[in-house]
């Protein structure tokens, strides 16, 4: 038997539980794994709390988790790229749990300069930013504007940017701004007046933002890019419809988080860890991601 977390219906934190579920078994394409660690999403909170039933309906036991860490103890049939032993990390539906099953085209081997918590947050955030750098057309060179750049996506964006020549501005508070010089990034403090805070960092403008906050922040953005093309959202699609700007999702694959791992092992690209609780906690855990204001990742530790 594994343990994992499941809830019965929409609502709190408090619907979370843990039970005891048989061991999953690996299919065609598929590893088992032990996890030693899962990253807990914003996208999780809003599963739970019932805030995407209209696109995103839940088939009760719902079960979350979408990315992990951990140990590989079983193969099954067509797969020839990992071995029992293997350490690894990517995505996996139901990764609140100590045992998951994953595609294994779409997971890397854990490289030696991560923990288990960094790798368990690294997939989701990071191949979502890169997704977005990718979709607004980011090159080396030109300026981009990133909002809610100490969250967990935001971060990954910044370091992504940083990384292949971009100049990066980024929102966040004021206790966030020298963490974030020291990433390469030029801070500046959102809310009102943000647009004249951004022209006085980039006098020359700036080239297309990216927007993790949603509200009045991509309203600016708007004004400061003026191309809605290169401005997009990854937090506030009904925003998006009614300013005309890009509602950003992620496009997963082995090659895209064979990057990230490459950059992560490089230097280039680091996994800030907010808080990790015990998988029992799961309700804390979704208490805090819930909080805001974090700096990186909550991760889940069987």
């Amino acid at each position: 038997m594994t343990r994992a977390i499941v809830y019965d219906e929409y609502g709190g934190p408090e619907v979370l539980r843990l039970a005891e579920l048989p061991d999953p078994e690996p299919g065609p394409g598929q590893v088992r794994i032990k996890v030693r660690a899962a990253g807990v999403q914003p996208a999780d909170t809003k599963l739970r709390s019932g805030a995407w039933k209209d696109w995103a309906p839940v088939t009760f036991p719902g079960r979350l988790g979408n990315e992990a860490s951990g140990v590989v103890d079983a193969i099954g049939p067509e797969v020839t790229q990992f071995a029992v032993g293997d350490e690894v990390l990517g995505p996996a539906n139901g990764a609140y749990a100590d045992t998951i099953v994953a595609s294994a085209k779409l997971l890397a081997l854990k490289p030696g300069a991560l923990t288990w918590s960094e790798a368990g947050a690294l997939s989701a955030s990071g191949q979502t930013a890169s997704t977005v750098l990718e979709d607004l057309a980011v090159k080396p060179g030109e300026t981009v504007l990133v909002n809610a750049a100490a969250g967990g996506v935001g971060l990954m964006a910044v370091q992504i940017a940083v990384a292949r020549g971009v100049r990066v501005i980024g929102t966040a508070r004021e206790a966030n701004h020298d963490f974030l010089r020291e990433l390469g990034v030029i801070p500046v403090t959102y809310g009102p007046g943000l647009a004249d805070r951004v022209a006085a960092a980039a006098p020359e403008g700036v080239d297309a933002a990216l927007d993790a906050a949603g509200g009045e922040s991509l309203e600016a953005s708007l004004r400061i890019v003026g191309n809605p093309e290169r401005v997009g959202t990854i937090v506030d699609q009904a925003a998006a419809n009614r300013l005309g700007v890009r509602a950003l999702g992620t496009r997963r694959s082995g090659s895209r988080l064979a990057e990230l791992v490459a950059l992560a092992a490089a230097g280039e690209l680091r996994v800030f860890v907010w808080k990790e609780f015990p998988l029992e906690r799961a309700a804390d855990a979704h208490r805090e991601s819930e909080g805001r204001h974090l700096r990186g990742k909550i991760v889940l530790v069987p």
